[in-house]
């Protein structure tokens, strides 16, 4: 099992899962392409921090929680040789940076495309899979709802890759839900466009999915 993760991004999804990654007993490193944005978080959380290149160098799996349109470029200033065989957990989403249409917004992908799916494309030998981009950062880690464990929908091509996220989805509290392989990134990817409406439309965001089976 991985031991080292490193994640790429200095924002709140970033930090969130770095502090809920060393919660469970990880080893974990946080990057930015600025370093110095993060040395009050690393002071305050006792997370090593770094560049992008230091951080993918360093970890044995990597979490991608940058905005979709900086996604490429942050793997590529990680460095493809860092990346060759790795996990990589795809936190992101294709936001557009147009407004949002009544509340919804708006994707830079269409219905047959995905933005996980032009990056395990662009990085054929990383092991991408699709996870936490389905809810907000304040309901990634353990989170609670009176209904029960809320759901997170998964996918990713490498079956091994995939085991070691839902292992890591089930310590952060989540029902899961495996959605195949990287396609099912098309399907999952627009319920951050779903989850999103309420809080555009009403200011409410503290919602998640469940989804039920008989």
């Amino acid at each position: 099992m991985i031991q080292r993760y490193g994640v790429l991004g200095s924002g709140p999804v970033g930090q969130t899962l770095a502090k809920g990654l060393k919660k469970h007993g990880y080893q974990v490193m946080i990057g930015s392409r600025t370093p110095a944005k993060l040395a009050e978080f690393g002071k305050a959380s006792g997370i090593a921090t770094g560049s992008f290149t230091e951080v993918a160098k360093w970890a044995e799996g990597v979490v991608l929680a940058v905005a979709g349109t900086a996604a490429q470029q942050a793997l590529e200033e990680a460095g493809t040789a860092n990346l060759k065989g790795k996990l990589v957990i795809d936190a992101t989403n294709p936001i557009a940076k147009e407004p949002p249409d009544d509340g919804v917004i708006r994707f830079f992908t269409g219905p047959n495309d995905s933005l996980m799916e032009r990056l395990q494309k662009a990085f054929p030998d990383a092991r991408f899979v699709k996870a936490f981009s389905c809810v907000g950062n304040a309901y990634m880690v353990n989170p609670s709802f009176p209904g029960g464990k809320p759901t997170m929908f998964y996918c990713g091509n490498d079956a091994e890759a995939k085991k070691e996220v839902a292992h890591l989805l089930e310590q952060f509290g989540h029902d899961l839900a495996d959605m195949g392989r990287a396609a099912g990134a098309r399907a999952i990817e627009p319920l951050c466009q779903l989850w999103c409406i309420p809080g555009m439309l009403e200011g409410k965001w503290n919602h998640a999915f469940r989804l039920l089976r008989k």
